[in-house]
């Protein structure tokens, strides 16, 4: 099992906001996912990320990437997910078992920004 960062860092900040507003996930003319039940992660010394419900997500547009998984010492162990249409390349990843301190985005699904056009606001089509 891995230990927590927050055990030497307990002052590190993983701030969890949640949002209402409509928040999309799309790579081209492809929606990954619409929810309007988003979590936005302020990590110190890293960008904002959004994180959507799994509910909320394509499955069926993803596939996994079984052999890729990661440690993040605030947040646990990462699995990874690429488009279905070029699999290999990770888009998306989540914590299904994330430390206390950050449990709300256990199930939540994020993507990489510079993949993946994620907005704020707009139509619900």
């Amino acid at each position: 099992m891995s230990v927590s960062g927050y055990l030497t860092r307990p002052d590190y900040r993983v701030d969890l906001l949640r949002r209402r507003n409509l928040v999309t996930a799309s790579v081209g003319s492809v929606r990954l996912a619409s929810s309007s039940r988003t979590i936005v992660v302020d990590e110190q010394n890293h960008g904002l990320v959004v994180y959507f419900p799994s509910d909320d997500v394509d499955f069926g547009s993803l596939e996994a990437i079984a052999d890729r998984t990661s440690f993040c010492s605030y947040k646990g162990e990462a699995s990874y997910w690429a488009l279905a249409s070029s699999p290999g390349e990770a888009i998306a990843w989540s914590y299904l078992k994330p430390f206390d301190e950050v449990a709300q985005i256990g199930n939540y699904v994020a993507f990489y920004q510079h993949h993946v056009d994620v907005r704020l606001g707009g139509d619900t089509n």
